[in-house]
C-alpha cells in the first residue's frame, strides 16, 4: 500500500521555506534604503482553491451546548463560550459512491503490487524505482500505467486474486478481508511539545532549573504490520526519544464497510435486503455510507489527503490535510450563522405545510412519517445557513473528539478539542468518540445541534456516517463556496 504524503509534504515545505528565506534575504538587503528593515516580499501569495463539494465555514464564536435543559435530554449538557477558526466542510455526508472510490483504489493498488510481483509475472513497469534523472527512489506504484485490458494468464491470476466466489450463489465478489489500507501520519502536536525537544536544554526555559543532559524522554508511537498469517497486528510502542521520526505513526486498517451492521444493530428484524444491497447496489450510490467505524473514517481522510496531494503542484505544501471535525467545529457548523438550536431557523421540525426539515423518527415506531424508512439520499433537504446538508438526522456523524461527560468544560475556549489515541491494550471505555447530529432512527430531541452522543471507535453502525473537514490554509474574512461540477 502506498504511504500517505503528510510527512513528506511537511519536509518539502520546510525545505522550500529555508530556500525561500535564503533567496529572499539577499533581495531584502539589496533593496533596503539607509539600512532600514523593510520586510521580505516579492513572493506570490498562495490562494487556496475551493475544494470540490466543500463549503467554507468562517471563523467565529459559539455558546456551545444548551443553557435551558429539559426533561427530554435526561442529563445536563456542558455549556461554554468558545471560538473556532475557519474550515472547509463537506456539504454532505460522505456517500457510498465516494467511499467506493476509496475501496476501489485500495483494490487496484493491491492488483498493481501483485502484477509487479514475480509470483504473478513480475512486470516491474508497475513500480517506479527511479526518478527522471535515473536516481533511485523508494519504490512506489506507477498509477499512470493502466491495468491490462486483455490480461495474460499471470495478469489474470493477479487480478482475480482480490476476488472470492460466493459459495451459495457462485457470484464473484471482492474479498473484503484483503481491503487493507496502510498509511502514516506525523504527529506534529506531540513533536512540538517542549518536553519532546531533541536538545535537552530546550525542554525547560526556567533558568533556575538545572537541565540533565542525560535525561531520557519516553515517547509512544503507533505501529502496525501484517503477520505471516495475513492478520493485521497493531501495537503502541513505548521507547526513548531518538529523533524526529519517532513521531511518525503507522496504521493498517481494513476499510471495507461492515454490511452486517444492518442485522447486528436490529435483532429480530428482516433487514437482509440492506445487508446485501445498501453498499453494493448502485441505486444507493448517493446515500450516506454506513457501517464505517471511526478508525475507517480516519483512514478515508488520510487517503483523501494523499490522493489530493498527488494531484497538486508545489503549492501542495500549503494545503491542510482532510480530517474528521472536532466536536466544537461540528456544532458550530451545524448551528449556522445564527447559532440556532436546529440547523434551520425555527424551533419546529417541520414547515407550516407539514414538510419535515430532516430525516429522523418523528413518531414512536413511525419511521416513514417524514417520507423515509431508513437513510435518504444526501442533500434532499434544504441546507443550513452555512450551506451544509443533513446536519440533523439521516446519519449521525463521527467527530475526532473523545467522549467525556465533562465535554467542552474540559477543553480550551480556543479551537476546543480533546484527543486521545487509545492503544489496543487501553480499557475499552477510553475508546469512546463523540458522535453528533442524530440519525434516521432517532427522535426529535436527538437531532438538535447540541445533542451529544458517543460510540466506540472500532464499532460500525447502520446509523453512523461521517463527513470531512479541512483547515483553511489562508486567513480570510470573505465567505466562499466550493464549486460543484454538474
Amino acid at each position: 500500500m502506498m504511504r500517505t504524503s503528510n510527512i513528506f509534504a511537511a519536509i518539502l515545505s520546510l525545505a522550500a521555506l529555508t530556500l525561500a528565506s535564503c533567496m529572499s534575504a539577499g533581495s531584502a538587503s539589496s533593496s533596503g534604503r539607509g539600512g532600514e528593515v523593510i520586510g521580505v516580499g516579492g513572493s506570490r501569495s498562495f490562494k487556496e482553491p475551493a475544494p470540490y463539494g466543500m463549503t467554507m465555514v468562517k471563523r467565529g464564536f459559539l455558546k456551545m451546548g444548551i443553557d435551558q435543559q429539559d426533561s427530554l435530554w435526561g442529563k445536563q449538557t456542558p455549556v461554554k463560550e468558545i471560538s473556532v477558526d475557519g474550515f472547509w466542510m463537506d456539504e454532505t455526508e460522505v456517500t457510498n459512491s465516494k467511499y467506493k472510490q476509496f475501496v476501489f483504489w485500495v483494490r487496484d493498488s493491491i492488483i498493481r503490487e501483485r502484477l509487479a510481483d514475480p509470483a504473478y509475472g513480475g512486470d516491474d513497469s508497475y513500480m517506479i524505482t527511479e526518478d527522471k534523472n535515473g536516481d533511485p527512489v523508494t519504490p512506489h506504484l506507477d498509477w499512470k500505467k493502466s491495468l491490462p485490458r486483455k490480461p495474460n494468464e499471470d495478469e489474470l491470476r493477479a487480478i482475480e486474486s482480490v476476488y472470492v466466489t460466493n459459495p451459495v450463489t457462485g457470484e464473484k465478489m471482492l474479498d473484503a478481508n484483503q481491503m487493507n489500507y496502510r498509511y502514516e501520519v506525523y504527529d506534529y502536536t506531540t513533536a512540538a511539545l517542549r518536553r519532546n525537544r531533541l536538545n535537552p536544554e530546550e525542554r525547560n526555559l526556567n533558568t533556575d532549573y538545572v537541565v540533565d543532559p542525560n535525561e531520557v524522554v519516553m515517547i509512544s508511537k503507533d505501529t502496525a504490520y501484517i503477520d505471516d498469517e495475513g492478520r493485521i497486528v497493531r501495537e503502541t510502542i513505548n521507547r526513548p526519544l531518538s529523533g524526529p521520526w519517532d513521531f511518525l505513526n503507522t496504521y493498517i486498517i481494513n476499510i471495507y464497510p461492515d454490511t452486517t451492521c444492518w442485522v447486528n444493530d436490529f435483532r429480530n428484524s428482516e433487514n437482509e435486503i440492506y445487508l446485501r444491497n445498501y453498499f453494493s447496489n448502485p441505486a444507493f450510490n448517493d446515500y450516506p455510507v454506513v457501517g464505517v467505524s471511526w478508525e475507517q473514517a480516519n483512514a478515508f481522510c488520510a487517503w483523501r489527503t494523499d490522493y489530493l496531494l498527488k494531484g497538486l503542484g508545489p503549492e501542495a505544501r500549503y494545503v491542510q490535510r482532510y480530517r474528521l471535525p472536532t466536536e466544537a467545529e461540528w456544532e458550530y457548523a451545524a448551528r449556522g450563522k445564527d447559532g440556532s438550536e436546529f440547523p434551520w431557523e425555527n424551533e419546529s421540525v417541520k414547515s407550516g405545510d407539514g414538510c419535515f426539515f430532516a430525516n429522523f423518527k418523528p413518531d414512536k415506531g413511525n419511521y416513514i412519517k417524514d417520507g423515509n424508512l431508513i437513510t435518504s439520499k444526501v442533500g434532499i433537504y434544504s441546507a443550513n445557513s452555512n450551506g451544509l446538508f443533513d446536519m440533523a438526522g439521516n446519519v449521525a456523524e463521527w467527530t475526532s473528539t473523545i467522549y467525556t461527560e465533562a465535554g467542552v468544560d474540559a477543553m480550551n475556549d480556543l479551537n476546543p478539542q480533546l484527543e486521545y489515541k487509545a492503544a489496543k491494550e487501553d480499557p475499552y471505555r477510553l475508546k469512546k468518540k463523540s458522535v453528533r447530529g442524530g440519525s434516521w432512527k432517532d427522535p426529535e430531541s436527538y437531532i438538535r445541534s447540541a445533542w451529544r452522543s458517543w460510540e466506540y471507535q472500532n464499532q460500525p453502525r447502520s446509523y453512523i456516517g461521517f463527513r470531512c473537514v479541512r483547515s483553511i490554509a489562508t486567513s480570510t474574512s470573505i465567505r466562499q463556496k466550493a464549486s460543484k461540477k454538474k
